[in-house]
């Protein structure tokens, strides 16, 4: 099944069929599932008022960082949760089902990145007390150009391809579950969620999230121990799985005609894999995800923030150690029930004819993104799957509230203060709640857009965004911990140079869209031979080399700004 890094617009008659295919897709939820969801979706929003009541609420500090005073299990929880949103759940799955283990690989090396945020990035975060990812910038290199640059790249992306993508499967969730209009459910989550997280800030976001993390755990192992059973364990999984053929493949087959459409991949049981033909050759595997991630779990106020609420730099570690670990899980209770889901339904979740997944699923790039929802909505008896639907409004609403919070800080902190310098204190804890309400209006606002978009594999397409454009962001970061002598000439042109690189390489993705199966590949070669995790350490190259050439061609920083050591790594 080919892998797809674009997302392409639907006509009008196709968005009609993605309607009438997911409604022929429904599966009924019993009273004890609907009780379930009811019972979930309020203890949810009871916790997250709780916790809005919980402290004071009127600083800054308290609001934006939970006033510092967080354990080290809610903190991990919540920096797992803030990563598993139902995108991971809808895109991982999918492309598991598409093309083996391989693509669990991003969880498996994301462990070490997460290792790398507690011991070497946050020891500096948090000597230095900052609120936001772009405030260290301004504290290390002076100037706002920088920090400015980097706030409206972070909110642009947050927007773009987070919020977009989580509500892309939420959506595509709840119209296979729910027989109610998708409009109303998804306002209605959406509103829950921005209540309690304008009110309580980032405390009740926590403890949701905490919540939320046993939830989505408990549905998803248990999801994953009865897949596992439906198949016979993972030495039959090996075999089914490569049988797991859709019958209009098997019908040009059997005729003798040749085609790789619907065929499983040769190395779908394979993590390294060709490092030139391959969908995820091993060099962007160990390099590419590696800076990827690096930027993802180290530099990410999303991610950040959550550690930076901790109360001491000793329970921000801890709770690095537990999201790590937490990590290890997602190649087993989402990559390989996806991979399962494929083994039991091969016509619907592996489709390689264009009609036949329009009528299938809505969508002419393939089904795989429909793997999860029907095995949680076909395999699990009542009451599980009241469950499991919990789970996935779980995987919803935390990475929502996440990046809720998060826009609503860097907003406050790095571009509203910047244009209102004698803001008040009260003035920036009421804009910070107005920026959620904003992203709120601006989330509803893109439901039409998203369901008229095939996401294709919906996972590949986020991360193909993340590769051109995260590496970047991480070097910058990198160096401005770790070398002195780089300044803020070299730190801007740096991160430009490399997001213009990144830029550019999507713009080639969107205009030469990938071939279908058993298509001749036309594309430039720049395109067609360089794959996506490819272009991560390409980015990376490009952006370091301009940084450390402007710096040392240029005047070193200032004494005063030299003078904030615990801003490098050496001095902390």
């Amino acid at each position: 099944v080919e892998m797809h890094t674009t997302a392409s617009f639907e006509s009008s008659a196709e968005i009609s069929a993605t309607t009438q295919a997911y409604e022929k897709g429904k599966a009924n939820l019993g009273t004890v599932d609907i009780v379930i969801v009811v019972v979930y979706i309020a203890a949810t929003f009871a916790i997250g008022i709780w916790a809005s009541f919980g402290g004071f609420r009127g600083t800054l500090k308290s609001y934006f960082l939970a006033g510092r005073d967080m354990f080290w299990l809610p903190v991990g929880a919540s920096i797992f949760a803030s990563n598993i949103g139902s995108g991971h759940f809808i895109g991982l799955a999918g492309a598991g089902a598409a093309g083996g283990i391989a693509i669990g690989s991003f969880e498996w090396i994301a462990p070490y990145n997460i290792l790398m945020l507690g011991w070497i990035f946050l020891p500096i975060y948090l000597a230095c007390g900052v609120y936001t990812m772009p405030e260290y910038l301004y504290r290390r290199f002076g100037g706002i150009r920088l920090r400015l640059t980097l706030s409206i790249i972070s909110l642009a992306l947050y927007v773009l391809t987070k919020i977009a993508v989580d509500l892309y499967a939420g959506a595509m969730f709840i119209q296979q579950a729910f027989d109610i209009n998708l409009y109303l459910a998804i306002v209605s989550l959406l509103i829950i969620t921005a209540i309690y997280t304008v009110l309580g800030g980032l405390k009740a976001v926590i403890y949701t999230d905490t919540m939320q993390t046993v939830i989505m755990l408990a549905g998803g192992i248990l999801l994953m121990i009865i897949s596992f059973i439906e198949v016979g364990g993972y030495e039959n999984l090996k075999t089914l799985y490569m049988e797991a053929i859709p019958q209009t493949t098997k019908d040009i087959l059997a005729v003798g005609n040749s085609t790789t459409c619907g065929v499983p991949r040769d190395d779908s049981f394979h993590l390294f894999r060709d490092p030139i033909t391959s969908d995820l050759p091993w060099p962007g595997m160990i390099f590419g995800i590696y800076f990827l991630g690096s930027w993802y779990w180290c530099t990410d106020q999303v991610i950040v923030q959550r550690a930076l609420a901790a109360k001491s730099l000793n329970h921000a570690k801890a709770g690095c150690l537990v999201a790590g670990t937490l990590k290890i899980l997602p190649m087993y209770m989402i990559v390989m029930a996806g991979m399962i889901s494929r083994v039991l339904f091969p016509d619907e979740v592996a489709c390689a004819v264009p009609s036949e997944c329009l009528r299938i699923c809505g969508n002419e790039q393939g089904c795989s993104n429909i793997a999860y929802p029907k095995l949680v909505l076909e395999l699990l008896p009542s009451g599980l799957r009241g469950i499991m639907v919990a789970a996935m409004l779980s995987a919803l609403m935390s990475s929502l509230t996440s990046i809720f919070n998060s826009t609503s800080t860097v907003f406050t902190i790095d571009v509203w203060k910047r244009i209102r310098k004698g803001a008040t204190e009260r003035e920036m804890l009421i804009v910070g709640k107005l920026t959620v309400c904003v992203l709120v209006v601006i989330s509803i606002l893109w439901i039409p857009v998203l369901l008229s978009s095939a996401g294709g594999q919906l996972y590949i397409y986020l991360q193909s965004i993340q590769s051109a454009l995260g590496p970047p962001i991480f070097v910058l970061y990198l160096f401005a911990i770790a070398w002195p002598r780089v300044n803020e000439q070299g730190a801007f042109w740096g991160l430009l140079s490399g997001f213009t690189v990144g830029v550019i390489r999507l713009v080639l993705d969107f205009t030469y869209g990938a071939p279908g199966c058993d298509h001749d590949d036309s594309r430039p070669w720049i395109v067609s031979r360089v794959n996506y995790l490819h272009v991560s350490p390409i980015v990376f190259v490009i952006s370091s080399v301009v940084t450390l050439t402007i710096s040392y061609l240029t005047k070193p920083l200032s004494t005063e700004v030299r003078s904030l050591s615990r801003t490098w790594w050496w001095f902390r």
